[in-house]
């Protein structure tokens, strides 16, 4: 433990304890995924609340990187049950906090390869909201059925397995 920490009672983690609000299954069914990165979220206190309730969705959502900032696009989050006029915009544009190093690197793989930046999960870390972000490629029809038919065929094996 820190010396920093003397009087407080909580123990030093090294491992991330990471509660999953809301996930992207859609960019997993049209996307293949190369890269992921984690990223920190700019919120107001009302999102943050309604992200606790769990009124997220990802489905349409996706980044973009602006004068080397990255931005959220179309990351729906309901209004809070008990805000009052100073509630937020459900789908607003958010900020995403990421390293310098880390924004260069996804912006020259995003020109180079022609990717996309989705996000894949949204999950509360110590307290604060993060998200995965993943560098995609959209799948073609015969990639998504193959991938349907792999899917299917682990899980007839588990079944036998189970037996």
């Amino acid at each position: 433990m820190p010396n920093n920490c003397k009087g407080f009672n909580f123990e030093y983690n090294n491992f991330m304890d990471k509660k999953v609000i809301s996930s992207n299954r859609k960019a997993f069914h049209d996307f293949l995924i190369f890269d992921k990165f984690i990223a920190g979220i700019v919120l107001t206190g009302t999102e943050i609340k309604s992200i606790r309730e769990g009124g997220v969705n990802l489905k349409d959502s996706f980044a973009k990187i602006e004068d080397n900032e990255m931005f959220l696009y179309g990351m729906h989050i309901s209004p809070y049950r008990h805000g009052n006029i100073y509630n937020h915009k459900s789908d607003r544009i958010r900020k995403l906090l990421l390293q310098k190093r880390e924004i260069l690197k996804i912006q020259d793989k995003v020109k180079k390869d022609g990717v996309t930046i989705v996000p894949l999960e949204l999950f509360l870390s110590h307290g604060f909201a993060k998200i995965e972000i993943g560098l995609a490629k959209g799948k073609k029809i015969y990639d998504k059925r193959e991938s349907i038919a792999k899917k299917t065929q682990e899980r007839d094996i588990a079944r036998y397995v189970k037996r």
